[in-house]
């Protein structure tokens, strides 16, 4: 679990305005990782009392703006906001339960895989999700409670 040491310093870092939504957004995510919008929500109320889920919103647009949250949204999933930016990881996705735990890229820099056909583009980024079973649900499926 990555934890935002400062969030403070990291809003003053990036330019944008310390408030207590934008702290306790922080805080949630580094706590909580790969979270959708109604997890990160329920947290910073447990925080900070009524908020509403249109500021969080707001709040992970303006993260995610500059750079400070990254947003993914494996296939079949609400979008999943991260304070893990900058270096490359991809992700793993539990079929089953959803689950989704970081993969460092193994060739390292971005873009790390080379297209077929760029069409033209000025390729920088390649994003890769894994798909497969967690360890949880696998063992479940083997040793099924009835």
């Amino acid at each position: 679990m990555l934890v935002a040491e400062d969030p403070i310093a990291l809003l003053r870092d990036a330019g944008l305005r310390v408030t207590r939504p934008r702290v306790a957004v922080i805080t949630a995510l580094s706590k909580a990782p790969h979270s959708d919008v109604d997890r990160i929500a329920a947290d910073v109320r447990a925080e900070l009392g009524a908020v509403s889920t249109q500021a969080v919103y707001d709040v992970l647009r303006a993260l995610t703006e500059v750079g400070l949250a990254r947003r993914i949204e494996p296939a079949g999933s609400a979008a999943l906001f991260e304070m893990r930016v900058g270096d490359n990881h991809h992700h793993v996705v539990c079929r089953q339960c959803g689950a989704v735990a970081d993969v460092d890229c193994a060739h390292g820099s971005a873009p790390c895989l080379t297209a077929s056909d760029d069409h033209g583009f000025v390729i920088d980024e390649a994003e890769v999700t894994y798909w497969g079973i967690c360890p949880d649900c696998a063992t479940t499926a083997l040793h099924p409670s009835s």
